[in-house]
């Protein structure tokens, strides 16, 4: 069976990671069959998580495993045209490499006690020593790649406002639709819930999160990705 390697559940949502919790929610999206290892990113491919192991492969970034899941189990984007997809590859840039680095923001370098829910949320089962070692060297690095980014070298109120343009482009993307491109669940989908639920579903305090709450299609589109794929988990 595959094998989905990525952090504890928690914040009662399926995972305080955007790119487990969108490659967990394909493999529901989909139908496919797989266990869960709980772990930290030490010693992963690409030192990072999420990574699946399958047919005796590891495999690390989402980008990568959602390739693979397509050949090898379901292609979700099979009866999407050119436009569409060409739609889906754009919003997910949106998502994955610009909006994420707001929502990275919030969480690392926002405010102390931001940092401090995150920190307990990751790093918290590390005996007491080592956790904090380990926590600091951690956000240390993250904020270096927030710079690197780009995103960090903007002041907090700059940075909320570029995250704000992203959510308005999602919601009139999304409209009065079920999901991004219709009727049926797309990878557009399992990333856009990946991320909007780690925003507005989670204990980070931001002007972000505080304006996606005031989107109320995109409020209803992740309560009801939740209730129609999650509704087995009694953390969620």
């Amino acid at each position: 069976m595959l094998k989905l390697y990525q952090f504890e559940r928690t914040w009662n949502i399926p995972n305080l990671s955007p790119f487990c919790c969108k490659i967990e929610t394909y493999l529901r999206m989909a139908d496919i069959d797989y266990e869960i290892k709980p772990t930290l990113p030490f010693g992963a491919p690409k030192g990072k998580l999420p990574y699946i192991e399958d047919n005796g492969f590891a495999l690390g970034d989402s980008r990568f495993i959602i390739s693979h899941l397509k050949s090898a189990y379901k292609d979700l984007d099979q009866g999407l045209h050119d436009t569409e997809l060409a739609t889906s590859l754009a919003m997910q840039r949106l998502l994955e490499e610009h909006l994420f680095w707001v929502a990275l923001y919030s969480r690392w370098q926002y405010t102390d006690e931001n940092w401090q829910t995150n920190k307990k949320a990751i790093f918290g089962r590390l005996p007491p020593i080592i956790r904090d070692i380990v926590a600091s060297g951690w956000r240390k690095k993250i904020k270096r790649q927030i710079v690197g980014h780009g995103t960090g070298r903007h002041l907090a109120e700059e940075i909320f406002t570029l995250g704000k343009q992203d959510m308005d482009a999602l919601s009139a993307g999304l409209s009065n639709k079920l999901y991004f491109l219709g009727d049926q669940p797309t990878t557009l989908d399992a990333s856009a819930f990946g991320l909007l639920v780690n925003i507005i579903g989670c204990p980070i305090e931001s002007p972000l999160k505080e304006y996606g709450l005031s989107q109320d299609n995109l409020v209803n589109y992740v309560d009801r990705i939740r209730r129609a794929y999650y509704s087995d988990l009694t953390a969620v």
